[in-house]
């Protein structure tokens, strides 16, 4: 058997050139609330590869806000969240400040009659989220948490083929982020500002679950608390009818492998090496046969900006 012959016994993932390109998505005017490091890759991606621009950024520093400003190229700085949203050249709005702030933030230019994708986490729980989706539905605006990995091209086709059976059944899904964080950034270490380990590092593992198999029948969790009482680490089983379990595991501490698998009747899927970055994913059939994507791509962010872009000009409401 020939190497093309073994390839073709492994059924193919979809190719980036299978997902809408971004450059293709409608034009929108963003306005970016807080100037953060987050907000500096975003507005540095979204006029590169996208047909949107950034119109204006808020922070409650204006001198912080025209820094960003000048650095970035972007035409008007504001020194309240307030007067961003009030913008009416701004279509949409990007929320990116601390998770402790993002169902007021979300709610502020919900109310001002703008569209909103917020940074993941979303909220810091169930019921803020709720309150911004239910503001937002009341508005009839669209509303979605930046979640940029599942738009990626490489997870999409992971997402696709998994749900395809490429894999067969699912029987287990494992996904790993953890980074040597201590001594970082202050604000993944204060509970006021909804610092820990879930919040930051374990939604992307959770999502990625979420994103292959829905909403599990049971979770169990457990983990360390820092003696101010955040998470500093976490194992999360999701357990899915008799036979499927997804662990998700997320640490401040100490770096993972930062890898993803989907394990099947018929084989595995394994997203290398930072799974929820664009990246190589490889399928290994069980008796042997492999076939590689390779995932890799400049940017990232825009893809989830041109979905977003997408949903408004369709007149989509919020996006759960």
């Amino acid at each position: 058997m020939t190497a093309d012959d073994v390839a073709e016994t492994v059924p193919a993932l979809n190719p980036a050139t299978a997902y809408p390109a971004p450059a293709d998505a409608p034009a929108l005017r963003w306005g970016i609330l807080a100037p953060g490091g987050i907000a500096r890759r975003f507005a540095r991606e979204i006029p590169e590869y996208t047909a949107s621009t950034i119109g204006a950024v808020g922070s409650r520093d204006l001198g912080r806000a025209q820094a960003f400003a000048q650095e970035l190229g972007v035409p008007r700085a504001y020194g309240s969240y307030q007067e961003l949203v009030a913008d009416p050249e701004i279509d949409v709005v990007y929320v990116a400040s601390p998770h402790s702030e993002h169902r007021d933030h979300a709610i502020l230019a919900l109310e001002a009659g703008k569209p909103v994708l917020v940074e993941k986490a979303f909220t810091r729980n169930a019921a803020e989220a709720r309150e911004v989706f239910d503001v937002a539905a009341s508005r009839n605006l669209f509303a979605m948490e930046a979640m940029w990995s599942r738009f990626l091209p490489h997870y999409r086709a992971v997402v696709d083929g998994v749900r395809s059976g490429i894999v067969g059944e699912v029987l287990a899904v494992d996904a790993l982020h953890g980074q040597a964080l201590v001594g970082a950034n202050p604000r993944l270490w204060l509970p006021e500002l909804a610092g820990g380990a879930l919040l930051d590092l374990g939604v992307y593992p959770v999502s990625f679950a979420h994103a292959l198999l829905g909403a599990p029948d049971s979770v169990h969790a457990f983990g360390p608390l820092t003696e101010l009482g955040v998470d500093a680490a976490e194992t999360i089983v999701l357990r899915y009818g008799a036979r499927t379990v997804a662990i998700a595991q997320a640490n401040l501490e100490t770096r993972l492998a930062n890898t993803a698998t989907i394990a099947g009747t018929l084989g595995r899927v394994d997203l290398a090496d930072t799974f929820y970055f664009p990246t190589e994913v490889r399928v290994t059939l069980h008796e042997g046969a492999t076939a590689t994507l390779e995932g890799r791509c400049a940017g990232g962010f825009q893809y989830q900006a041109a979905e977003a872009a997408r949903c408004i000009a369709a007149g989509q409401r919020a996006r759960r």
